[in-house]
C-alpha cells in the first residue's frame, strides 16, 4: 500500500510539472495567463480645490490640520526697529508766521519774539540734558557745524555718494532723500547764508527705555541756493542752475546721546503749514508726429501738433 501511495503521488506531481512546462512553451496557453503591466498617467499641473474650503473658516481649516495631524505654525506680526535714531520728530517746532519777512520792530515781530522766549525754557532744560552726555555741545559753535553737515550731506546726494550719506544722514532720512531719484541728475548748490544760522528748539527725548536719551535740535537757516533736476534724457525737469532762490528751512539734527560713538546727523525738515506749494515738475512727453516717408522731412510739411480735446470732469 504505502509503494502505491508513493507511486501516484510521484505520478501527480510529474504530471503538473509537465503541464506547467506546455503552458510556458505554448503560446496560446501562455496568454491566458494573467499579466499586470504598470503604467504612467498623464502629469497633472492643477490640483483642483476641496470641496467648500471657500466656505470654511481659518478656523475650521486649523481644526482641520489637526485633526489630520498637521502642525500650524504660528505667524508672528513682528518689525525690525532701529534704535540708532528716533521715528519721528517729538514736540516738534512751529514756525512762526511771516518768518524772515516781519521786522523786530513791527507790532507782530515783537509778539512773535515773546513767544519766542516762552518756548525756550524747555529748551534750557534740554541743554542740560545734552550737555551731561556731549560736554562740547554750544548752541553757539552748533549752528556752523550743523550747517557744513547740511552742505556735505546734498554734496554727496548729488555725487550718489552712498557711504558718505549715511554717516551724515540718520536712517529715517536717508529714504525720504534718496527717493525718486533714480535716473536723475541733480545738480545743487550752496551759494551764501542770508542770515546767520541759529538754534531756535531743543528737545531730548527717550525711547523704548527711560535712560535711552536723544537729542533733537532744531536749526533755522536762511541760505540762498540753486537746485536743477533734470531726467535720464537731460531734459530740464525743476529748477535752474542760473536762477538762486532764496530758501528759508527748519532743520532738524539728532543725536543718540547714550552711544559713544554717535554723531550729530540731518534727521528731518519742518515745513511750515503757511509755505507755498512747491512748483509742478515738468514733465516731458511723446507727441505721436506724422509717418514720413525716405525722401519727406519734417520741416518742409508745416505739419501742426495736434492739441488734445477739452474734458469735462465729474465727480
Amino acid at each position: 500500500l504505502r509503494r502505491g501511495t508513493m507511486a501516484a503521488s510521484l505520478s501527480r506531481a510529474l504530471r503538473a510539472s509537465v503541464q506547467r512546462t506546455e503552458t510556458l512553451l505554448d503560446p496560446a496557453r501562455r496568454c491566458l495567463l494573467p499579466s499586470l503591466v504598470p503604467s504612467r498617467g498623464k502629469k497633472r499641473y492643477f490640483v483642483p480645490p476641496a470641496v467648500g474650503l471657500k466656505s470654511r473658516t481659518q478656523g475650521q481649516q486649523e481644526a482641520g490640520a489637526r485633526a489630520a495631524g498637521l502642525v500650524v505654525q504660528q505667524q508672528y506680526m513682528e518689525r525690525a526697529i532701529n534704535i540708532a535714531c528716533t521715528a519721528g520728530v517729538f514736540d516738534p517746532y512751529i514756525p512762526p508766521e511771516g518768518d524772515a519777512r516781519l521786522s523786530t520792530l513791527s507790532r507782530e515781530g515783537l509778539k512773535q519774539r515773546t513767544e519766542q522766549l516762552k518756548q525756550s525754557a524747555a529748551s534750557q532744560l534740554a541743554v542740560r540734558k545734552i550737555k551731561e552726555h556731549d560736554p562740547d555741545f554750544n548752541t553757539k559753535d552748533f549752528p556752523a557745524r550743523a550747517q557744513q553737515i547740511f552742505i556735505e550731506a546734498h554734496d554727496s546726494l548729488t555725487n550718489f555718494n552712498k557711504e558718505k550719506l549715511h554717516s551724515l544722514v540718520t536712517e529715517r532720512c536717508y529714504p525720504e532723500m534718496v527717493r525718486g531719484n533714480r535716473y536723475k541728475t541733480l545738480r545743487w548748490s550752496f551759494l551764501e547764508s542770508l542770515e546767520p544760522p541759529r538754534v531756535v528748539h531743543m528737545r531730548c527725548p527717550d525711547m523704548v527705555s527711560k535712560g535711552n536719551l536723544y537729542g533733537q535740535v532744531t536749526l533755522r537757516m536762511h541760505s540762498r541756493q540753486t537746485l536743477a533736476i533734470y531726467d535720464r534724457f537731460g531734459r530740464l525737469m525743476l529748477g535752474s542752475e542760473s536762477d538762486p532762490r532764496d530758501v528759508l528751512e527748519y532743520l532738524v539734527f539728532e543725536r543718540h546721546l547714550v552711544s559713544p560713538y554717535s554723531r550729530w546727523r540731518l534727521h528731518a525738515k519742518i515745513v511750515p503749514a503757511w509755505a507755498p506749494p512747491k512748483e509742478p515738475i515738468v514733465k516731458t512727453v511723446m507727441i505721436p508726429g506724422p509717418q514720413l516717408k525716405p525722401w519727406e522731412e519734417f520741416d518742409n510739411l508745416n505739419y501742426e501738433v495736434p492739441r488734445p480735446k477739452q474734458v469735462q470732469w465729474h465727480k
